[in-house]
């Protein structure tokens, strides 16, 4: 118990407070599983920052980006968090604090779009005949943003198959958490990520 606690504790705060060089790896690391487990052939790797000039950014960021193109991944550069739900990049590269709150504030706006739609199209009866009209793509639309669908984070660079879920995890995002350890290995991604880097 002590020593998984002080190992999670190394874990968290290298992953907050990164060098460049570490991001760079994050993005090797992330290309590996998008090739192995998403299927994606030649994944385009951004790099999360204020902007997408080279200029930009923090120490580590310029680092980073720096680093990123001498690897010979696809980088496509630096990419703004508003590029990520359009999907510029396949992979986006960056150190944990800035990566988990673009993740919750994403997660955030995701759910009060959601609840704002259901409240505008339930709020008479004229808008609830055009809700009838569009249920079924929003029913579609709602599966693709949703999180039980992956099921969790893969723990990248650890010896072994990892998916961290969430703590309140349903039945069904425990079962996709499992399906994407399964897929891991399958793909061998522990060993190729070590042999990358």
């Amino acid at each position: 118990q002590g020593y998984s606690s002080a190992a999670s504790d190394v874990y968290k705060r290298q992953n907050v407070d990164c060098q460049g060089a570490w991001i760079a790896q994050f993005a090797r690391m992330g290309a590996v599983y998008a090739r192995q487990v998403l299927g994606v052939t030649n994944p385009r790797v951004g790099l999360l920052n204020i902007g997408e000039e080279e200029e930009k950014g923090n120490r580590q960021t310029k680092e980073a980006g720096a680093l990123l193109k001498e690897t010979g991944l696809n980088f496509v550069g630096n990419v703004e968090a508003r590029a990520i739900p359009m999907g510029e990049a396949d992979v986006v590269a960056c150190d944990g604090f800035a990566g988990n709150v673009a993740l919750k504030a994403m997660e955030g706006i995701t759910k009060a779009l959601f609840d704002l739609l259901r409240q505008e199209l339930t709020a008479n009866s004229r808008p609830k005949l055009g809700a009838a009209l569009v249920k079924p793509a929003l029913r579609r639309i709602k599966k693709r943003m949703n999180a039980e669908e992956i099921g969790g984070v893969p723990m990248l660079g650890v010896l072994g198959a990892v998916v961290k879920a969430h703590g309140n995890s349903s039945a069904k995002a425990f079962f996709s958490a499992v399906r994407q350890a399964y897929r891991m290995l399958e793909g061998n991604v522990t060993d190729i990520i070590r042999s990358e880097l």
